[in-house]
């Protein structure tokens, strides 16, 4: 299992794009993604349980990945957060 925390600088958060494009990055891995925010967690890999969590601009966010190529997964996930989820 491996872990980062990462902030969403996304200006308008992630709303039905954003929370898309990071469900198709975490579609392309076998591993287990989820995320944590504030009390709760939310599946990576749900566009629903992404969308539900109301993440905004400024929340930080901490991935957790664990499965057989968890490492790969955190390094696209983080990539593609740190790269404004094609925003």
């Amino acid at each position: 299992m491996v872990t980062q925390k990462i902030v969403i600088s996304n200006p308008t958060g992630l709303h039905l794009r954003p929370a898309g494009n990071l469900c198709k990055v975490a579609m392309n891995y076998k591993s287990h993604i989820t995320f944590n925010y504030g009390d709760n967690s939310a599946n990576a890999k749900s566009v629903l349980s992404v969308l539900g969590a109301c993440i905004k601009c400024g929340d930080e966010l901490e991935f957790i990945c664990d499965g057989p190529d968890e490492e790969e997964a955190l390094k696209a996930i983080v990539s593609a957060i740190e790269t404004g989820l094609g925003e």
